[in-house]
């Protein structure tokens, strides 16, 4: 017998919690409900049925919220991309300041010295300098396309849809990078159709064209453009990025990638030059940057100067600290702090960044940054500290899953005065200031906002050595 749907009727949004859901509560229920909006009046569906609380969609709504907008973008509502493109860019900043206090309220459960207001992003559309597309066998097929019976091709150029891993939004305009990126993707998509190149499929693991990434320098006006191939097939390839070449002289920097692997990460595999400089360059106050194919560096640029601005002003160095910077990527924020600092020790675990890292600090003759490869719990010893000197501060940005347990009980034993906590995260950051909160005090918060009409915030902690009494 098929399970009875459960349906919560006439519930209204009151909150936006972390990962962008809805709150609502019913009676002694607590919901959470995706793309939706505080003040809307919503009839859910529940799909996930916990003790605790439940989580559902709306099915139908009875109140559209006051705070809601038209949504720019043609393909708002199937694309997971920008969900809040219907709110107010003013609103997403006070939900997205609300989201890290709360964090710091809930999680850290320590006293916050000073919150300052979010910083918001001057450029709230085609501030990103990366997107990355996927070609597909199997494109989101529209209502008419359907009643009108299947088009003799489903393939398609764009992005996979939420919860969809066989299928992809075949985009025709997406605002978050350049007009260019936009032109870019379009002619190499109608090319691939014209010349009946094989798009692929997720599927059985099969086709020609792959991927498609497209970079560019928002100081310099560079392009670079990453083709990804399931296979080799030289005329084929050298045909279509020739006729990329041809349409595009804007393009500096253009790259090929074989993946026959079965899932599209590319960290490992070769990027070949094809065309041009094998790299592009980054400006970011005084000094540049060269970003290569597989290169790791923050998509919103202009923003992410201001962010690292920011966590410099927190750390107020006088030019006699030695920094550890952990999770150091291409070590962009460790050259850009080193301009300030005695010495910088930088630490990440793929190879590649730190070989960017290396030649960033060359390229701007800065001679008193170090970088190291490996994991941070294996490579952050006490052993490590010994050798190449306490840190005076400690800069940390890593991925959204925090810092390991070890390594802050190593920071902790490395007793530096301050620690400048960066985090895409804030939950697993306030996780971890409080296992910091036995020795270091929170000075100050400041969410950043990096990417707009998301629900991801950026947020600068400065935590300072406890006095002792």
């Amino acid at each position: 017998m098929a399970r009875k749907k459960k349906i919560i009727n006439n519930l209204t949004i009151t909150d936006i919690v972390p990962e962008g859901k809805g709150l609502g509560r019913k009676d002694d229920l607590v919901v959470f409900v995706k793309d939706v909006v505080p003040g809307d009046e919503v009839d859910v569906l529940i799909k996930r049925n916990k003790t605790a609380y439940k989580e559902g969609i709306a099915i139908n709504f009875h109140k559209y919220s006051d705070l809601r907008v038209s949504a720019k973008c043609k393909h708002f509502d199937l694309c997971g991309g920008c969900k809040w493109q219907n709110i107010t860019y003013d609103q997403q900043l006070a939900f997205k300041q609300k989201i890290t206090q709360d964090a710091f309220d809930r999680i850290a459960k320590v006293p916050v010295g000073e919150s300052f207001p979010i910083m918001g992003s001057d450029e709230t559309y085609f501030y990103r300098n990366k997107l990355e597309y996927t070609f597909s066998t199997h494109r989101w097929l529209t209502k008419e396309e359907m009643e009108n019976g299947r088009p003799e091709s489903a393939a398609g150029l764009g992005f996979h849809l939420p919860g969809m891993f066989d299928r992809i939004l075949d985009i025709d305009e997406c605002l978050l990078q350049s007009e260019l990126s936009n032109k870019i993707r379009n002619e190499v998509r109608k090319y691939a159709i014209e010349q009946k190149l094989e798009f692929y499929n997720i599927r059985s693991h099969q086709g020609f064209l792959r991927n498609l990434i497209v970079r560019n320098s928002v100081s310099t006006g560079e392009y670079m453009v990453i083709l990804v191939l399931g296979h080799e097939e030289e005329q084929k390839r050298v045909e279509m990025l020739n006729f990329m070449v041809e349409k595009f002289p804007e393009i500096s920097s253009l790259h090929y990638i074989i993946n026959e692997k079965l899932n599209d990460s590319y960290a490992d595999l070769d990027a070949i030059l094809h065309y041009g400089t094998d790299f592009i360059t980054e400006k970011m106050g005084d000094l540049q940057f060269r970003i290569g194919p597989k290169s790791f560096f923050q998509t919103n640029s202009n923003q992410a100067k201001r962010l690292y601005d920011l966590a410099l002003e927190f750390a107020d160095l006088q030019g006699t600290e030695t920094i550890y910077d952990l999770y150091t990527g291409t070590g962009t924020i460790a050259l850009y702090a080193s301009q300030k600092a005695k010495k910088v020790i930088g630490i990440e675990v793929i190879k590649e960044a730190i070989d960017d890292a290396k030649k960033n600090a060359e390229l701007n003759n800065i001679f008193h940054a170090e970088f190291f490869v490996g994991d941070m719990k294996d490579t952050l010893t006490e052993e490590f500290i010994t050798e190449h000197g306490k840190p005076d501060v400690v800069l940390i940005d890593p991925p959204r899953a925090g810092v390991h347990a070890d390594s802050l009980e190593v920071i902790k034993a490395a007793n530096p005065e301050k620690i400048v906590y960066i985090s895409c995260n804030p939950g697993t950051q306030a996780r971890d200031v409080n296992i910091l909160s036995d020795k270091y005090d929170v000075l100050k918060i400041c969410p950043v906002d990096m990417f707009p009409h998301t629900f991801h915030v950026e947020n600068v902690a400065l935590l300072k050595r406890k006095t002792l009494e």
